[in-house]
Order: C-alpha cells, then structure tokens, then sequence
C-alpha cells in the first residue's frame, strides 16, 4: 500500500487504511471536550519527508547526520485499522537506529495514524494509557498522559504524552523495561551485565545480576537484553550467552542463548539463537528466537525451545495481548548478525528481510496484520500494545509544545465545593 509522507518529522496517516496528520501546529493547549457530536477533521497531509536516526553504534548503511532529515516510508494491512479500532488499541514502536518513537493508532477517518517523535537512540519501550517509560542513549524517559477521558487534543488525539522526568542514568546500553507493582521501573543493564532500578543519586541500582557474571563491569559480558516481567514483577531474562569475559556473547551467537529464572537462577531453556524480548502470556513464556527468526515458547520440562512461527527478520520487541501478538523486525545487519541461521531461513523461503511489526494469532502463527517501513531506517528495537488508547500522540523535544503545552492540577475547585 502507498503511503504519504507528512510535513514534519511527528505525525503521519496512510491513505484508506493510512493516514498522516501534522500535529505539530501551536494551537495552544487544544484541549477540548468529547461530545458525542465531536468529529475528529481529516488532517491534510503535505509532501516533505518524513525521518529517522542513524545508528548510534555506527553500524549498518550510513545515513545523514541530520537526524531529522532522513526519510521513512510506511505502509500496513488493510485490515489494521479496523482491528486497532475496534479492540481499541495502539502501539508504541520504538527504533534505536533511527532515534524515532511512533505511536500508531486510528483516527475517526478510519485510518492508521502514526505518530512520530525523535528521541536518540530510543531503545526499551513499555506503559499504559497513562504512562510510557522510554530507554534512550542516557537517559530514562517517563511520560505522562495528561488528558482526561472525556478530552482531546488538537481536535482528534485522545492521549497526549508529555516527557516528565528524563533521568541521566548514562550510557547503560538500557535494553527492555518492565514496570514493577510498586511502580518503579526495572530495566536490563546490558553493559553491566544485571538488571536495575533508578537511583536517586547513582546511574543506577542493581538488583540482581546471573550466577555466572563474576563481575560488575562495564563489559557487556553476556549480553543480557529481555524482561518478562510476572505478576508485576521481573522474573525471566534472555542472555545470548553465559560468557563472563568482555564481549563473549559475539562468539556465542549461533547456539549459546540462554533463558533464566532470576528468583532461582536456574537456565530454564538453552540452546538459543539470540534470544529477545521473553514475555509471559496465556501460562506460557513466549519469546524470540531472534538468529532462527522464531517466535515460540519454553518447554520448561526439557529446557527447550518450541517454535509456533517463522517471521521474515531478525525479531526484537514482543507484546502479547490476548491471543495476538506484535512481534518487531529488523534487517540482518553484516558481520554482528551474518552467518545466523535466518540467513539461510530467508534464502529457503526466497524472501528479503523485513523491518516492521507483524501481528501473530498465538492459536496458528498465522499473521493477521503487518506495518512495514521503508527507507533509511532498517531496524526496530521494542514496541508495547496500548490498551484503551485508540489516537495517541507525544510531545517531543523540537516543538513549540514542549514550553506552551502548560497543565495543572489543583485542590481549588474541591475546596470551591466543599
């Protein structure tokens, strides 16, 4: 499907089942009441490219150093539309090597919008109609939706994410994040090798690392990356490997990942390919077998791997909602990803590699819906399903919202009553 490109680097939607809308625009505030006779206007879409970010790690194709001016093009099922909609959902995606968060949803039109922020090297990505937390380059981003239920923005947005807090925490190399029932925020510190929590003073709290990690050092030893959080609190990490000297995991891709329960420490599945993005859903711990381009789930008897589908990429970023579930892909990078068996998985299939989100039925790994990009951008890192959300957008830092945008709460009015 075509798609076209908005007149900013924010806001896009693609024709019929797309469509991009210029968010931008300093209205003030614009918030305004929903009413039933509250129509939502077709945004007026303009012809200037889009965008994306290079990789902050300097590999994969070059790109300009104007972040802002790189050029993406997107393009989705016919049928997601309807399905964001009448499940009333959207989607948080995020992309470290194009610095861009998009939100998608629908618009009342009947399109899918996406909406688009920069922020560098946007890695780990999780939240809810009212918070998204955000792992950038060294800074851990929290957003708050500031709209009430019966409110919109700009005449069509029904959540409006605006940056908080961003605590500089350092280069961390902050892979996924999970949100605890306490509320604090957990993330994977993959170049320390543990997980951790904010600190009030410190880059960061560690609150548990693997047995076999002798060592807290600024190493990416095994490349820790996934959390699968349960009950509201983490339980499973995905590790490439075991390796417990600097950089070990690159020697280790093909078969060295690893699954582990960090209440027992225990490996409860191995022999794994890269492994991403462990999720708990339906009883069962599904995840990403990223270097065989499988999504599937552990057999916790046998310590093994059970495949459900084959996805055209390698797979990073996993949400599960009900039976569904989004599943991110990137482009093969050279030398870091070459020589995995996706390789060979996407030349048996005659296929070329993808990057975007593809929407699995968990019953059948039959794909039910898709989003795809093109242009400079080739990888996606984490995306999350947003419940009852259905027209997202986010303040970011480029626009004149970021200073006018100015909400408040008060105990005046409750004190007028009483």
């Amino acid at each position: 499907m075509a798609s076209r490109k908005s007149s900013r680097a924010d806001a896009e939607v693609v024709d019929a089942e797309v469509t991009t809308s210029d968010a931008s625009v300093d209205d003030g505030a614009g918030l305004e009441p929903v009413t039933a006779e509250a129509q939502i206007p077709t945004p007026e879409p303009s012809g200037t490219p889009d965008v994306a970010v290079p990789s902050a790690t300097g590999a994969g194709p070059k790109a300009p150093l104007d972040i802002t001016q790189m050029k993406v093009e997107k393009s989705c099922s016919r049928g997601l539309a309807a399905w964001l909609a009448g499940n009333r959902l959207s989607l948080a995606i995020s992309s470290y090597q194009t610095g861009r968060v998009y939100l998608v949803g629908s618009d009342k039109s009947g399109r899918v919008s996406f909406f688009e922020r920069i922020f560098e090297r946007a890695m780990g990505i999780v939240g809810n109609a009212q918070r998204l937390y955000l792992g950038g380059l060294y800074q851990l981003w929290r957003f708050e939706n500031v709209l009430r239920s019966n409110e919109v923005i700009h005449g069509q947005f029904d959540k409006c994410y605006v940056p908080r807090n961003a605590q500089t925490i350092g280069d961390l190399d902050i892979h996924e994040l999970g949100i605890r029932k306490n509320g604090k925020v957990v993330f994977v510190n993959t170049k320390y090798s543990c997980l951790a929590e904010l600190s009030m003073t410190h880059s960061f709290k560690v609150i548990w690392k693997p047995d076999f990690i002798s060592k807290l050092a600024p190493e990416d030893r095994c490349h820790l990356n996934g959390l699968a959080m349960v009950d509201g609190e983490p339980k499973y990490v995905t590790a490439v490997c075991k390796s417990d000297a600097v950089d070990g995991w690159r020697d280790r891709r093909k078969d060295g990942g690893v699954v582990i329960d960090i209440d027992s420490n225990e490996i409860v599945c191995e022999g794994l390919s890269m492994p991403h993005s462990p999720r708990w859903a339906n009883g069962k711990l599904w995840l990403l077998n990223a270097g065989t381009g499988q999504l599937g789930w552990v057999d916790f008897e046998n310590k093994a791997f059970v495949p459900l589908t084959f996805l055209p990429g390698f797979a990073r970023g996993l949400s599960i909602i009900g039976n569904m579930a989004a599943v991110g892909l990137s482009k093969p990078r050279n030398q870091r990803f070459e020589g995995l068996q996706l390789d060979q998985e996407l030349t048996r299939r005659d296929v070329e590699p993808w990057c975007g989100v593809q929407i699995v039925s968990l019953a059948n790994g039959d794909v039910q819906h898709w989003i795809r990009f093109d242009g400079d951008i080739t990888e996606i890192f984490d995306l999350c399903f947003l419940p009852n959300v259905r027209h997202p957008m986010m303040v970011g830092l480029r626009t004149p919202e970021i200073r006018d945008l100015i909400t408040f709460e008060t105990e005046l009015q409750q004190e007028a009553i009483a």
